[in-house]
């Protein structure tokens, strides 16, 4: 499987500053294990946004979402680029925000595909403009992907020119939804907002605990959520690091929950999905340095996932017959 790594260096889309680092420190980490990783495989830089941080927010229930909508189309480019190239894309990227990029682009390349998503992260991520407390637009890639405003939570009145933003991220890469709700499963979730709580409840999305993981098995879950992908061609699986447990590794993130995974849960469970031969694109996102209360150890761990998974993808990974309309 030949890989290709998308580093998109950009947290624009966060509340907190400093996810923009999370690829360098894994490369540091990398570094310090003696390790070539970062030179010895192919990669694209996606040109960032950042400087928007300095300018005032006119959206304040979608902050800088002209920027990033910008820069989600930029993520959606490069992963349709590398999946018509032959490449299997692995995103290293800042705040959360680009996954709608990256789940566009999945789309875009393979647009009669049935995509699957899951959703390794504490958080439901599946708030819209009209549903948002913080207006942090890492809290909205599901919605945007899903087409979901949610009007039945309404809290905010959003002004025109977010609204017009909104609409132009829901159409990137594809016009319409990417996914189904039932193609989306939760592994972690344990962080969310009413709102979100309804619309997970309103469509029926399969979720799961770390504790109810824990309880029924890792093995068990996640054979039950491949059961629900079954019908899919592909599968987008997401790591937010805040998904594993804060207190064991670090408070290198930007929204830490504590009883997360554990790494050695978070490497089980990518290894039994891509089992399954229908992964195509892989994502990591939100390691912050600038809040890791040990040294390093948020990109250190991250990095620990990051190499089982290239090494499982260039020595056993066996795409499924329908994978891609691409041969691999």
């Amino acid at each position: 499987m030949n890989i290709q790594l998308i580093k998109n260096r950009s947290d624009i889309g966060a509340g907190t500053r400093g996810s923009d680092m999370g690829i360098d420190a894994m490369e540091i980490a990398a570094i310090n294990r003696g390790e070539d990783f970062f030179h010895s495989h192919l990669h694209v830089d996606v040109e960032s946004h950042n400087e928007s941080i300095y300018r005032k927010n006119t959206n304040p229930f979608a902050k800088r979402i002209e920027h990033v909508y910008e820069q989600c189309e930029r993520v959606s480019t490069a992963v349709k680029t590398s999946i018509n190239a032959g490449y299997f894309p692995i995103v290293l990227s800042g705040d959360h925000s680009s996954a709608l990029g990256t789940i566009s682009g999945i789309k875009a390349a393979n647009p009669e595909a049935v995509l699957g998503i899951v959703w390794l992260d504490a958080h439901a991520d599946i708030h819209s403009p009209f549903t948002s407390a913080s207006g942090n637009i890492h809290g909205m890639p599901l919605a945007a992907v899903l087409g979901k405003d949610n009007l039945e939570q309404q809290l905010n009145s959003i002004e025109p020119a977010t609204e017009y933003f909104w609409r132009k991220i829901k159409n990137i890469g594809i016009i319409g939804p990417k996914i189904a709700p039932e193609h989306l499963v939760y592994f972690g979730l344990r962080d969310f907002e009413a709102a979100e709580a309804a619309l997970i409840e309103q469509e029926g999305i399969l979720h799961y605990r770390v504790d109810e993981m824990r309880m029924k098995g890792i093995e068990y879950c996640v054979r039950e959520s491949l059961n629900r992908l079954n019908v899919c061609d592909l599968v987008y699986i997401s790591f937010d690091v805040d998904s594993m447990d804060c207190d064991s590794i670090s408070y290198g993130t930007g929204t830490p929950v504590p009883t997360g995974f554990y790494p050695t849960e978070i490497m089980q469970i990518f290894d039994l999905l891509m089992d399954s031969g229908k992964v195509s694109c892989v994502e990591f996102a939100e390691i912050n340095p600038l809040l890791d209360n040990k040294g390093n150890k948020m990109a250190e761990t991250a990095f620990e996932v990051l190499s089982f998974i290239t090494r499982k993808l260039e020595t056993d990974y066996v795409p499924a017959k329908r994978f891609s309309v691409q041969d691999s």
